[in-house]
């Protein structure tokens, strides 16, 4: 199988496992990549983790196959489709060309010391076409994802998390392990306003200010009895003091 679909606890880890060609994308794994993320939309799991096997996340579509299709759900078969639920890359090593644009497709990036992204289609010709195009500046800047783009420039772990490409940097090896428990970490808060802040974000990216304001309070006041609920909470004395806050150390 080139695509695992594996449950750890509250998390689906999704693995793309073609380690001969760098976990490259052809049409089979498109398609199972596509189901993989079907399943996880469906099933219970809270969050989604993205990685690739041995120490590569991927490079991208398999140039040599080159029989990917271009589907309704995207050239890699799930770049045009949107979960509602959060979703986590984990990155070794390279993560470029439409390696990158999966990577983006994800809400967070964590990536080891090892990690390298860019837009290595670039050398040949190959259009972006998986998000990327849309994505990258969003994520990174216009500037620095026209830098990317027209390149092809390798960005290593360090510039990643800079530029706020990579949120998380952790140490060789480590990227599946530390995504899994930053899933867990997602997974333990009410999720009612999880999804409906997550969906308010996504909406309201380039919109005018006031109408994303107002998608703000739509999607807001569908999670109003967990706000009540947790204030409850609140004011029986947990959370005190950023009680169960993350903080950097």
């Amino acid at each position: 199988m080139s695509v695992h679909y594996d449950r750890e606890g509250p998390v689906a880890v999704v693995t793309v496992d073609r380690p001969e060609r760098r976990n490259a994308i052809d049409s089979e794994t498109a398609d199972a990549l596509l189901d993989a993320w079907t399943r996880f939309e469906e099933g219970d799991a809270a969050v989604g983790v993205l990685t690739g096997s041995e120490g590569t996340f991927s490079a991208g579509a398999d140039l040599k196959a080159m029989d990917l299709n271009d589907s309704p759900e995207g050239w890699l078969g799930f770049t045009r489709e949107r979960v509602s639920k959060p979703t986590i890359a984990a990155v070794e090593g390279p993560c470029v060309a439409g390696g990158l644009e999966m990577a983006l497709w994800c809400d967070i990036r964590v990536a080891s010391e090892t990690a390298e992204f860019g837009c290595f289609e670039r050398r040949f010709g190959v259009p972006l076409v998986d998000g990327g195009t849309q994505r990258l500046p969003r994520v990174v800047g216009l500037g620095r994802a026209l830098d990317m783009i027209l390149t092809g420039r390798a960005v290593d772990a360090e510039t990643a998390e800079r530029w706020g490409l990579a949120t998380r940097v952790v140490d060789a090896g480590e990227a599946r392990e530390a995504a899994v428990e930053l899933g867990e970490r997602i997974a333990e808060f009410p999720q009612e306003t999880v999804l409906t802040d997550r969906a308010a974000v996504y909406d309201g990216v380039g919109t005018p200010l006031q109408q994303g304001l107002g998608l703000e309070g739509w999607h807001g006041s569908r999670a109003l009895r967990t706000a009540e609920a947790g204030a409850d909470r609140f004011a029986g004395g947990e959370g005190r003091g950023g009680e169960g806050i993350e903080r950097e150390e």
